[in-house]
């Protein structure tokens, strides 16, 4: 902040006095500036300290009265009058002015040269500047973590983080690419309104607003195409130490936009082995590599795994064009699938995906899991697909089956589905449907588009081979986790299956 008359009033070794205007002494003084003509304001701009030895300030009140009013009528910050030199007080008639009309007066002693008093607001203004530009460097230091951090999105967060705002960047096309900030719907209606002014038609960037914000436009173009537009939203005007760094701001994101095709096609690549190597186990991805996807260490992570995406390029050039747009992300192809990591308080990203597209892909999705347990995402996100075909399902929606099975190894699940040794897969595919039907023989025959006879014979055979009641409770809670995890089983290692084949029914 720059100084004003009441910091002067308090400064040591000035020796000034407010003598009145107090209520308006807290104003910025831009300038100091010593000036003896009855009417200073042609030489004036607003803001300043004017300070006079009182030579031509009139000898009556009224004429006092008036010069003081002349310096309110011209945003006068603050009045200095000597008093060691023409006069030995402050008339009457400036001061009851400078209460009046909120002028603050500053009485100066014969011992303090108006010098010095310019020394101390020119010091003041440079401290302030200096502090502009110290927040500007720390406004670039900021953005620049955040394009390594989150991209483009992190970029235009933080900016509007900064100025308290709103900012969206759109493309030529005006699809939004990235927004922040609490009025985007105000600032897109605005922008929208905008794009018929003679400067945007010309290509050139431009100030507006609406009712009780203020607006600013950018071109973000590296080369020479544009490639889109920055749009800022304030409710009140920018200060320079604000502009460069939406300057900045601009240059971070074309150069982003402006990525040449290899450098993308090589990141990308890196993205999709930065993936795989987490879903082998933590401790095979060096931290920094996931600082520079946007991904602390030991940070919460949601697994996405997708089915039905179609062609996988097309998919995965699709998919990651959609998630490059709105934050950090981990993605690779997995099988027949791709698996996606994003922040964990960014779930909504995968359920933007989900409906999205006209075909949107099947899948499932993890709980919240740290970095390290991104495995445990992966075989939860397997699960939920595996519970619920055709739709992209939560792991949180299975209850009690899915945090029994979340995470378990390999050995663990052929534990689990031992009991089922004895059964042929035909048998296992029966017990499955007997046991979905809560133990009625006509519907799970219907299911199985087999005979009600059929059914009841196989059924005995089951209780036979498996020398088990398996009406029991005890019983029927024991095979159902058996073929749970023997579907699991093999969806992961089909190799680890027992001879019989798993027994899996679709």
């Amino acid at each position: 902040m720059a100084i004003t008359a009441r910091e002067l009033a308090q400064a040591e070794g000035l020796g000034l006095s407010l003598i009145a205007g107090a209520a308006a002494a807290d104003r910025d003084i831009t300038w100091a500036h010593p000036i003896e003509l009855a009417d200073p304001t042609p030489y004036l701009s607003g803001g300043e300290l004017v300070m006079t030895t009182g030579i031509n300030i009139g000898i009556d009140e009224q004429t006092q009265f008036d010069y003081v009013a002349r310096l309110a009528a011209a945003g006068t910050a603050a009045l200095a009058v000597d008093t060691g030199t023409t006069l030995t007080e402050v008339p009457a008639g400036v001061r009851a002015a400078g209460n009046e009309l909120g002028v603050p007066v500053l009485e100066v002693p014969p011992s303090t040269p108006f010098i010095a008093i310019t020394r101390m607001v020119i010091d003041a203004l440079k401290a302030d500047e200096l502090r502009a530009v110290q927040r500007v460097v720390d406004g670039q230091e900021v953005l620049a973590r955040a394009t390594l951090r989150g991209g483009i999105p992190g970029v235009v967060e933080a900016l509007a983080e900064r100025l308290e705002g709103t900012v969206l960047v759109v493309g030529t096309d005006g699809t939004v690419l990235a927004a922040a900030g609490t009025e985007q719907d105000r600032l897109f209606a605005v922008l929208a309104d905008g794009a018929q002014s003679p400067a945007a038609r010309r290509g050139g960037a431009y100030v507006t607003g609406d009712a009780d914000g203020y607006v600013t436009v950018q071109n973000l173009r590296a080369a020479q195409p544009l490639r889109g537009r920055l749009a800022v939203r304030t409710g009140v005007p920018m200060s320079n130490a604000e502009r460069l760094l939406v300057a900045h701001a601009v240059s971070l994101i074309s150069i982003a936009l402006e990525k040449p095709a290899g450098v993308a096609e090589a990141e990308q690549r890196l993205r999709t082995a930065v993936t795989r190597g987490v879903l082998r186990g933590s401790g095979l991805v060096d931290d920094g590599v996931l600082r520079y996807f946007g991904f602390e260490p030991h940070a919460d992570v949601v697994v996405a795994l997708l089915h039905d995406v179609g062609p996988m390029l097309t998919a995965e050039q699709d998919l990651g064009r959609l998630l490059a747009a709105a934050g950090p992300y981990l993605m690779t192809p997995v099988g027949e699938g791709i698996v996606i990591v994003v922040p964990g308080a960014e779930r909504r990203r995968i359920d933007s995906l989900a409906s999205g597209p006209a075909h949107p892909p099947t899948g499932g999705v993890s709980d919240a899991v740290s970095v390290d347990d991104i495995p445990v995402g992966l075989e939860q996100a397997r699960i939920a697909a595996q519970a619920h075909p055709g739709r992209l399902a939560a792991f949180a929606e299975l209850g009690t089956f899915g945090v029994l099975l979340g995470g378990r190894s390999a050995a663990e699940l052929r534990v689990l589905a031992a009991p089922l040794t004895p059964l042929e897969a035909e048998l296992v595919g029966t017990l499955e449907a007997y046991l979905r039907r809560n133990g009625h023989l006509e519907a799970a025959a219907t299911d199985l588009r087999i005979h009600r006879h059929t059914m009841r014979h196989r059924m005995r055979r089951i209780a036979a081979l498996l020398a088990d009641d398996v009406d029991a409770v005890d019983t029927r809670v024991r095979l159902w986790l058996a073929i749970r995890a023997r579907q699991l089983l093999s969806e992961r290692q089909p190799s680890a299956l027992p001879p019989n084949g798993g027994g899996l029914s679709r």
